[in-house]
């Protein structure tokens, strides 16, 4: 793959996590969901549990895409990074806008989330990869792995004693509660699954990326790119639990063994979709995805508007959330499958914007 060349895999690719994390977002009931759509309770990964840092992933490999470009046209880095600093905190405050909206309760505002954690990582490894060779990628994301695992297993928690990794007790739930109390998760309120020691690690994530994106654009046989990213990811996964024994995978806290894990499994779905679009050429299934992929931060936060107006709009003594879920499915289907369905009508609803979106050329940058 040339430099020049649009790597439209990882549109699709990005698509399909995006799609993937409004199905989970949105069932019909939380009481009837099946399991693999549901995250795990604490320790351990399901197929839900990869969607975020799959989508953390194709941001480091979008960042070695677009920086490499503009570094070749002789952008200084100072330009770069700046750049870089305002679409992080664009994304972050769009986080902060869906958290708040519609009431904007300030007081109470959760200010960790999804859109927020993308930005803050997408500045950090936007910054390594302009400042930091190549070649020194590795040691950088092995030192991110490496601090977050002996802080969260060495370093004694204020106020509780020994290290360890429950939900309340741990380290970076004591640095959530210290500089965001009263900000943090409403299921939680005393820790954040994406709260602000497990940014370290999640920037391994994308600069796990970014080395994808690098190992992509050389010039060897496509097959053999393929293949060696089979290799690379499958030693990740291997390594990754392994490290799991240890410092168990987990989500909530964001684990260098998760890191590890989710990667490799990211690294090889890219190489998969790369091997299957790009290279082989079976584009017949993917504009879907591809209206998903291009505009993706516009989906997760129209998703996110249009869901929390259902949940707010009363009819009665329900909500128009309920009233749909309740009238077009649990009113004929199995509680399970009728949740699965207005999951997928969800998905199949926000396509229709991004279809036409996607018809027109229309792609809105953030």
């Amino acid at each position: 793959m040339n430099k020049s060349e649009r790597l439209l895999s990882l549109d699709i690719f990005r698509g399909i996590t995006v799609a993937a994390m409004i199905l989970v977002n949105n069932p019909g009931s939380w009481s009837t969901v099946y399991s693999p759509l549901l995250h795990a309770k604490w320790d351990g990964c399901t197929p839900t549990d990869l969607i975020f840092p799959f989508f953390l992933f194709i941001v480091g490999v979008s960042i070695h895409l677009a920086l490499s470009k503009q570094k070749e046209k002789g952008i200084p880095d100072n330009t770069l990074i700046i750049k870089a600093l305002q679409r992080g905190a664009t994304i972050f405050a769009l986080g902060l806008f869906l958290a708040a909206f519609p009431f904007f309760d300030l007081t109470n505002l959760r200010i960790p989330g999804v859109l927020q954690r993308i930005g803050l990582v997408f500045i950090i490894a936007a910054i390594i990869y302009v400042k930091v060779l190549p070649k020194n990628l590795p040691y950088f994301t092995a030192f991110c792995l490496l601090l977050y695992w002996f802080l969260m297993t060495v370093v004694p928690v204020p106020g509780v004693g020994a290290p360890n990794l429950q939900p309340e007790t741990n380290l970076g739930a004591w640095l959530d509660r210290l500089l965001l109390d009263g900000h943090l998760w409403k299921q939680s309120k005393t820790w954040d699954p994406e709260g602000v020691l497990g940014t370290i690690p999640a920037v391994g994530t994308s600069l796990l990326g970014i080395m994808t994106g690098q190992y992509l654009s050389q010039k060897n046989e496509p097959g053999t790119r393929v293949a060696w990213l089979f290799v690379a990811g499958s030693a990740l996964v291997v390594l990754g639990m392994w490290w799991g024994l240890v410092f168990p995978i987990n989500k909530a806290l964001w684990t260098s063994s998760y890191v590890l894990y989710t990667g490799g499994l990211g690294m090889m779905g890219v190489a998969i979709c790369y091997w299957l679009i790009d290279v082989q050429g079976y584009t017949a299934w993917i504009a879907p995805f591809r209206a998903y992929g291009i505009n993706a931060i516009s989906a997760y936060v129209l998703a996110g508007l249009v869901v929390k107006l259902f949940l707010i709009i009363k009819i009665g003594d329900d909500n128009l959330y309920s009233i749909v879920y309740q009238t077009l499915y649990a009113s004929w289907l199995s509680p399970y499958n009728a949740s699965l369905a207005m999951a997928v009508s969800w998905v199949l609803l926000f396509l229709a914007p991004l279809w036409r979106m996607y018809k027109k050329n229309i792609i809105i940058k953030v």
